[in-house]
């Protein structure tokens, strides 16, 4: 079975909502676009590095997949570039857009019948990317094997949230982590289960 990955930027508040730049994503007139940007780091990007060095693919939703095919195709040549130019995109959309990027596959149907159907064929490990809109639909039908949290030290108050209203609950397992010069904490946590609670309370 292929794992499926979630890469997501999130604020100390849980907000993804476009870290990458201004006019990213300004729906809901969502002001702090690019507040990722200057948190930037030599060591930050050598776990993007490690996280990008094997064999993927990518499942991305619609908006997504625009920010990205107006960028990479056109971005210098590097690991990243290379590594997601060559990548296979599924992408998932209501309509029927043209897809220009290399290696675009639109994804026919209903998107989690059809992301779990990806995950028992063969190939390499899938990363989700953004994607906040699909990242709900992958959250309700418990087909995420790893998540990929980088916690940026601000908030937002507002915007698209990775565990929005409607999350199933669950525990998680952190299996690693390391902290760059700027604050940002990179994390890796697996599913672990249902949550056990208990109780403080003197017998």
């Amino acid at each position: 079975m292929r794992k499926l990955i979630v890469n997501t930027f999130l604020t100390l508040d849980g907000v993804m909502h476009a870290p990458g730049g201004p006019g990213e994503d300004d729906e809901g007139g969502f002001a702090y676009g690019g507040w990722s940007v200057n948190y930037w780091d030599e060591r930050m990007g050598e776990v993007m590095g490690a996280s990008m060095a094997p064999p993927f693919d990518l499942v991305l939703g619609r908006k997504t997949y625009d920010i990205f095919a107006a960028h990479w195709p056109n971005a210098p040549e590097d690991a990243a570039s290379t590594a997601l130019n060559g990548a296979t995109k599924y992408v998932a959309s209501r309509s029927r857009p043209e897809l220009k990027w290399r290696n675009s596959v639109l994804i026919e149907g209903d998107a989690a019948e059809a992301v779990a159907a990806l995950k028992q064929g063969d190939g390499p490990e899938l990363q989700v990317h953004g994607s906040g809109n699909l990242m709900q639909t992958l959250l309700r039908h418990s087909l995420v094997d790893e998540y990929r949290l980088w916690l940026f030290p601000l908030v937002v108050g507002s915007g698209k949230r990775l565990f929005a209203e409607g999350t199933l609950p669950a525990g998680l397992k952190l299996v690693d982590s390391t902290v760059s010069s700027t604050g940002v904490i990179m994390t890796r946590y697996e599913p672990a289960g249902e949550i056990v609670t208990g109780t403080f309370a003197l017998d």
